[in-house]
């Protein structure tokens, strides 16, 4: 009797709110008659996105108290409501989840209601009758589980009428899919224009600075090549110097845009090349990578850049002196981790706002292939940072 009584509690809180749900989609329907006539006028245009988005909140309440009940979710799909005020509003107008919604809301309003009413007089009746019979004649309870029923009920109607359409949910996917890529677009030119920046900045004020100074040598060595022979050789000493100086930072900067390693040694070695220079005590395991088709150059090239950023940040910011890639090769995708063992709290030290490199650096490279970065850094450590790159083998 103790359980069935519980049971009953439990099925009349949802019961319950569903009335006080009921309650308030009536005062919405106000809401929603004086958004239709300012709209009509035009002058209050602007207020139609915010009541769709509030009608959103109130469907997904009710969604999340349906999961709540049942154990299984009810999907939701709506077009997003961004750009201008006209945009927002054509999306509001013509989005199926709003008059899915509006459905849903006139007729929770009734028998939200109404199940919450009926669940009152059971009580009364339940507590008697099953106070009796399951209490003392020790049968089971015949009252009281009807209003179960009565939430279950409420249940079903709800995620019936909330449940999106395939069609709707498909459009609400691709809206989705488009404005993501919209995102990691932006964020792509952006690091891209960040990597030409950089590329500029390291050839004017690196390479062309020392082949600048390397051309003034061998005029100053061709002028005194005939007076003073032996000043004309220290000059062109000093301007082979510089030219092999200049090589090395060229190669660098080369380096930077595609490292030739890559191509000459592939990702798996270039990775344990990266680790032996790290500075730290790196193991590098591979699973599937030594053989086999390679990934495209694209994929490699970010999953090289992202081991570089993550264990020049593990070097500095850490304060450990180990660390450990892992290296994968799956279905359709490329997988990679980076772990150290220091103090943890990457996402709060790590650099890069503006300059395109540390982790903000990595989920823009990243997401310009569309894939995902995870970042888990607590602190006090470890720090791992898991990357899937979808790949075509």
């Amino acid at each position: 009797m103790g359980e069935t009584v519980r049971r009953a509690g439990r099925a009349t809180a949802q019961l319950m709110t569903a009335g006080g749900l009921a309650l308030l989609s009536y005062l919405f329907l106000g809401l929603l008659l004086f958004t239709a006539v300012v709209t009509v006028v035009v002058v209050g245009a602007g207020v139609l996105p915010e009541t769709v988005l509030l009608l959103r909140r109130m469907a997904g309440f009710k969604r999340r108290r349906v999961a709540a009940w049942t154990g299984v979710p009810v999907p939701e799909a709506y077009l997003p409501l961004t750009g201008g005020l006209l945009a927002r509003v054509r999306t509001a107008l013509t989005d199926p989840g709003t008059y899915r919604d509006l459905r849903w809301l006139a007729a929770h309003f009734g028998y939200g209601w109404l199940l919450a009413y009926l669940a009152l007089p059971l009580w009364a009746v339940g507590l008697l009758v099953d106070g009796v019979w399951c209490g003392l004649l020790r049968h089971r309870a015949v009252v009281l589980p009807l209003i179960g029923r009565l939430a279950d009920l409420d249940a079903a109607w709800s995620h019936a009428l909330l449940r999106p359409s395939p069609d709707s949910a498909h459009r609400a996917r691709l809206a989705e899919r488009v404005e993501e890529l919209t995102v990691t677009r932006a964020g792509a030119v952006a690091a891209h224009g960040a990597e030409l920046r950089r590329i500029e900045r390291d050839l004017h004020d690196g390479t062309q600075a020392r082949l600048v100074a390397l051309s003034m040598r061998v005029g100053l060595a061709r002028r005194a090549y005939d007076k003073d022979p032996e000043a004309a050789r220290t000059l062109l000493d000093d301007a082979q110097n510089q030219a092999e100086e200049a090589l090395t930072e060229l190669r660098q900067v080369v380096r930077g845009i595609h490292p030739p390693i890559l191509t000459d040694r592939g990702l798996v070695g270039a990775v344990r090349a990266l680790a032996a220079s790290s500075g730290l005590e790196v193991a590098v395991c591979e699973d599937g990578l030594a053989e086999g088709p390679r990934a495209p150059a694209a994929v490699e090239a970010a999953a090289y850049f992202v081991v570089a950023e993550a264990l020049t940040n593990a070097a500095r910011h850490s304060g450990s002196d180990r660390a450990r890639v892992e290296l994968a090769r799956g279905p359709g995708r490329l997988t990679l981790s980076v772990r150290d063992e220091g103090r943890g709290g990457a996402e709060t030290r790590s650099p890069g706002a503006s300059g395109g490199s540390g982790l903000l650096g990595i989920r823009r490279r990243v997401a310009a292939l569309d894939g995902t970065v995870e970042v888990t850094s607590p602190a006090g450590g470890p720090t791992v940072i898991d990357v899937e790159l979808p790949c075509v083998w």
